[in-house]
């Protein structure tokens, strides 16, 4: 949409960025080994932690952007707990130029939903009987670098 300012003369319209909704599609824990596992540990136990970002385009304005966090927690030869968290938000763009869609999708739609995914993590480990589990922030704009330069063809 074009707004007339005073003199009659169109202004571009605003670039918009709206969380439609956000939800929990998925969300798995597992404690293996309980009760054995919720016993005193020797060591600090080796944390494990991938991240994955899907995207479906649902209306020409509209998509929705799945944070997949999985991750576990293994002391030795023992798992000590496991999650899978597939977290999603519907996002609206509008009035975004075509060439910046893709890094809005892939960059500040997960950073937006991150911090909840992260809440929702730390509640399942606490109630799972460990500590919570705080993930560290993620730099979604290196991840989106990355993946950019891993798709891109390699010049001989």
């Amino acid at each position: 949409m074009a707004e007339a300012n005073g003199n009659g003369a169109q202004t571009e319209a605003v670039p918009q960025l709206n969380v439609l909704a956000q939800y929990t599609k998925d969300l798995s824990f597992e404690n293996p080994n309980a009760p054995r596992s919720l016993g005193p540990q020797e060591a600090s136990p080796n944390i494990s932690i991938q991240v994955n970002v899907n995207v479906r385009q649902l209306a020409e304005t509209d998509y929705e952007v799945e944070l997949v966090l999985e991750g576990s927690a293994v002391d030795g030869t023992s798992t000590l707990f496991k999650f899978d968290l597939n977290y999603a938000g519907v996002f609206r763009l509008q009035n975004i130029p075509e060439t910046e869609i893709h890094p809005i999708i892939m960059i500040e739609c997960p950073r937006l939903l991150f911090p909840f995914a992260r809440q929702i993590v730390a509640d399942a480990v606490r109630c799972g009987g460990f500590p919570p589990l705080l993930i560290d922030p993620i730099d979604f704009h290196a991840l989106y670098r990355q993946r950019v330069t891993e798709a891109a063809p390699t010049l001989s």
